[in-house]
């Protein structure tokens, strides 16, 4: 794989990062559920449409039975009465009417299986919708389950990277702590051994030490002196 090939993949992998950020199958699931209700609608308008149809043929076929009745009634009238003729033309009429007849009850018979069809059609839609519906939802609330859980856990995991930085802070303030006491130890051992000048003294060690001897000198004479005023009284 080239180098451009490479670059392509993890540019597909970086845009699908992003796109399945922005996918959630809870919006696909509700929008798939939508789309086959209407699918079923569809198939419950061909079933009215079907439905409709089928009793306009059988009204009109309704009439035509009436109407071949009727030209019976009145061939049988017209014979009665002698005349032939118009018997004949009502026969002629009922027969052109039983031909219309025969066809509309086809048309109807054809309708009917139609119908039938469309029906069992609409039931088996609704059935697999509505397993199709209690199927999404149950997703919908795992999804919904593990995104709260990846929510916490990233939640979690933010607060143990920040506990981390702060357990880091606190070592090094406990560390820098530390070095300051044994730094301040240190310095007061070298202050008690006259190891560091004490800025409110003036001279070196030497002096200071001179001077001590010369302070316990004169208090040991003055207090010669005040022995003998004692023993003089």
């Amino acid at each position: 794989m080239g180098l451009i090939d490479r670059m392509s993949t993890v540019v597909k992998a970086k845009v699908n990062k992003v796109l399945d950020k922005y996918d959630d199958p809870r919006e696909t699931l509700d929008y798939s559920y939508q789309k086959q209700l209407e699918m079923v609608q569809k198939v419950k308008r061909g079933v009215a449409e079907v439905t409709t149809s089928k009793k306009r043929l059988e009204i009109q076929r309704t009439k035509l039975q009436v109407n071949i009745n009727k030209h019976t009634k009145q061939a049988k009238a017209a014979l009665a009465a002698g005349r032939e003729d118009l018997a004949r033309t009502a026969l002629t009429l009922k027969a052109g009417e039983e031909t219309q007849l025969e066809q509309l009850n086809q048309q109807i018979t054809n309708l009917q299986h139609e119908q039938e069809k469309l029906m069992a059609t609409e039931k088996r839609l609704s059935a697999k919708v509505e397993a199709f519906r209690s199927k999404k939802e149950t997703i919908k609330a795992q999804y919904s389950a593990a995104e709260a859980q990846v929510n916490i856990t990233e939640s979690v995991s933010g607060i143990s990277e920040e506990m981390a930085d702060v357990g880091l802070a606190v070592q090094r303030a406990e560390d820098k702590t530390e070095g300051m006491r044994a730094r301040a130890s240190a310095l007061d051992e070298l202050i008690e051994l006259g190891s560091l000048d004490d800025s409110l003294e003036g001279g070196d060690a030497i002096e200071r030490e001179l001077e001590a001897i010369k302070e316990k000198t004169s208090v040991d004479d003055e207090l010669e002196a005040l022995q003998r005023e004692v023993k003089k009284e």
